[in-house]
């Protein structure tokens, strides 16, 4: 039987779904899959995108597992990801259609992307059903459908509520206690979005079942909501490739990992704000007068803001001299290290890392548990400010720089940050002996124990591909 798994455009929701492929095919020798890639959008979420497709196609290690990358079509609308992924229907549709025929194993269904609900309408036509991948976790799921219910059941809107002087927080099952609005994503304040994504959401009922990059321990609260609902939620993360060594090959990830071997253990902080993260100039002076006087040992992945009002990823900064403090590389080079692109895993891996200043993307602080590294939590975008919120407020395993504020739905710089303040997120993750570092040490042999035989995550996956099966009983 086989499956086919459509990805949303982008490193951040292409390589989970590809790991996930890659646990499907290891649990289960009648299952085969076929991952259907679309092309990143320009400037948006293209990252490493491009040389990490070029190396699924060339080092393609289990014959159940293939890739079809689609070609762009020669005129899409690149201004919006909702309408570039639906572009690809006709292509999605004639790449499945050839092979759903007696040559190929039989088609089981469809496991998309939460951005590619559209997809579903696909599987319609085939007669096959549609299970959903939700990258991020299982509490900002619930948000998401708590925000739905309100629209639908309530009738109350929630942009509505952006700037009211009554209303603070909601209420949201998966959380113990009531999510503060300055930690809602922009996007959910937005007129515009705020009906897309509510549509978006309407089609989750559609699903046969959800998996989410999360496992139970992690998120019990939302377990607990969860459990016994239908769609099914099958938890089955963390789903990431630990396995950093042997994708480290190239000059610049072997220097950096070089520096951090000759630096003692757990000294090192390390700032890394995911593929879309940069600042301005102004930005980077504070933060550089945070490192200086934090006196902690540093490895900076440091990038440029896009221009104000547009949207793309990160640029570099041509001269560091220009934008730091007068003397500030002079001053740090025993015991800083700045780098554009970061091998975050290898470095997360590193024993020399003591702390993550991160953006909270959900991949990354997969990882950072993962590999026991404590966060201070720095959100920038999307659904970020909640996962922060979670880490520190829920679950207290990461302490906080700053998380009431927020950009403008990716177009703007978010608010700006004090070095004072970031200097005191700073000193926090770099505790020792910190209760939030104790915890995050016990989440990460969590993590681990998840996947192994008997885990949560490993039953879960198991229960996914039973259910899969019965589709061609």
């Amino acid at each position: 039987m086989e499956l086919v798994l459509i990805p949303s455009p982008g490193d951040g929701h292409l390589r989970p779904l590809v790991e996930v492929a890659k646990l499907l095919v290891d649990r289960d020798d009648h299952l085969s899959v076929t991952i259907i890639i679309i092309p990143p959008m320009h400037g948006i979420g293209n990252g490493n995108s491009s040389s990490y497709i070029t190396s699924l196609s060339t080092t393609a290690s289990n014959h159940r597992i293939r890739y079809n990358v689609l070609d762009k079509p020669k005129s899409n609308d690149e201004h919006n990801i909702l309408s570039y992924i639906e572009s690809f229907k006709p292509q999605i549709k004639a790449t499945v259609e050839k092979r759903n025929d007696p040559a190929h194993r039989v088609l089981a269904g469809f496991v998309v992307d939460m951005f590619c609900m559209v997809m579903i309408d696909l599987a319609k036509e085939l007669n096959v059903p549609s299970y959903m991948f939700f990258t991020s976790n299982a509490t900002f799921l619930g948000l998401q459908l708590r925000v739905q219910y309100l629209y639908d059941v309530e009738k109350l809107d929630v942009s509505d509520l952006k700037n009211s002087e009554t209303t603070t927080e909601l209420k949201v099952p998966t959380f113990t206690r009531p999510l503060p609005l300055n930690c809602f994503p922009s996007v959910m304040f937005s007129k515009e979005w705020l009906p897309i994504i509510l549509e978006d959401t309407r089609r989750f009922h559609e699903t046969k079942g959800i998996l989410v990059n999360t496992f139970a321990q992690l998120e019990p609260q939302a377990i607990k909501f969860f459990s016994g609902r239908d769609p099914p939620v099958y938890t089955v993360g963390p789903v990431m490739n630990p396995k950093t060594n042997d994708a480290v090959n190239d000059k610049q990830s072997e220097n950096i990992l070089l520096w951090l071997d000759e630096q003692p253990s757990k000294s090192v902080v390390f700032l890394c704000f995911g593929s879309m993260g940069g600042f301005s100039e102004e930005q980077v002076k504070e933060i550089a007068v945070a490192l200086e006087r934090s006196g902690h040992r540093f490895l900076w992945s440091l990038r440029r803001a896009p221009a104000k009002g547009t949207m793309g990823p990160p640029g570099k900064f041509t001269n560091l001299e220009e934008i730091l403090p007068e003397g500030f590389l002079d001053r740090t080079a025993e015991i800083g290290k700045i780098i554009a692109w970061a091998p975050q895993t290898a470095v997360l891996e590193n024993p020399a890392i003591g702390g993550f200043v991160s953006h909270c993307g959900w991949n990354s602080t997969l990882e950072s548990l993962w590999f026991g590294v404590p966060m201070a939590t720095w959100p920038l975008y999307a659904e970020q400010q909640v996962n922060a919120f979670q880490m520190v407020e829920e679950l207290e395993l990461a302490v906080e720089i700053r998380n009431s504020f927020r950009g403008d739905f990716m177009t703007e710089e978010t608010e700006f940050m004090r070095a004072e303040e970031i200097e005191r997120g700073i000193r926090c993750v770099m505790e020792q002996d910190s209760v939030v570092r104790a915890k995050v040490k016990e989440m990460s042999e969590k993590s681990h124990v998840a996947l192994m035989e008997g885990g949560s995550s490993h039953d879960a996956l198991l229960k996914f591909i039973q259910d899969v099966t019965k589709n061609i009983s």
